[in-house]
């Protein structure tokens, strides 16, 4: 057999490598492959809204993820940190395989969201979450995501007042928001001091390099 038809029938290959030096199989990731800077850096430099935002810098996932977290403790004043710190890491995953917007993935189907969700289960054991989310901080998380696009729609993507309310329903009460998006390099530090803060009040390890794997 030539060179040519061997390398012609060698497997795609399915996995990443991230700046950590970390290689992540897309088809079975492991926890182990997993870091925070990794995450921070990707998401930090992920669009909302496919980048259709106004302003100098994009409206990144990672500053979505720290409002969305802010969000839930708002309705939820006696939210746990390990429940917060679900919420901050709820888009995680696009640090893989970006934002896609909700039309996008209705068309993909149910193959994308068991992707999805091999990955999300990852990401959570790695970082000391229960691998599957309670339907009510699913809920709750749901919620504030919604919130948080009410902004992001009305602010930065174009939408008025009365079409953000169709789409994502109304803002928690008491609760405001005025966005200024953060540059890639800010938004990535916020993620990673977010993540710190909340892993060690839940009594996780505060670095990534001494996560623990803990699934209780």
């Amino acid at each position: 057999m030539t060179k040519g038809l061997r390398s012609a029938r060698k497997e795609p290959r399915a996995w990443q490598r991230m700046l950590s030096g970390r290689r992540l199989d897309l088809l079975d990731p492991s926890p182990m492959d997993i870091e925070i800077e990794d995450i921070a850096h990707g998401l930090a430099r992920v669009a909302r809204w496919n980048g259709q935002t106004v302003g100098e810098h994009a409206f990144s996932v990672a500053q979505h993820s720290i409002v969305v977290e802010e969000i839930c403790a708002h309705i939820r004043p006696d939210l746990g940190p390990k429940w917060r710190l679900a919420a901050l890491l709820h888009d995680a995953s696009e640090y893989v395989i970006g934002d896609m917007i909700s039309p996008f993935k209705t068309a993909l189907g149910f193959d994308y969201k068991k992707f999805e969700e091999r990955l999300e289960t990852a990401i959570h054991i790695r970082f000391g979450i229960p691998a599957k989310t309670p339907a009510n901080i699913k809920k709750l998380i749901k919620q504030a995501d919604r919130a948080c696009a009410f902004f992001e729609a009305t602010q930065l993507a174009g939408f008025n007042h009365t079409e953000a309310l169709e789409f994502f329903g109304q803002p928690p009460a008491g609760y405001a928001l005025s966005i200024e998006p953060l540059s890639p390099a800010q938004a990535q530090s916020r993620y990673i001091q977010r993540y710190n803060v909340l892993s060690e009040a839940a009594g996780f390890a505060a670095t990534s390099s001494d996560a623990a794997f803990d699934t209780e």
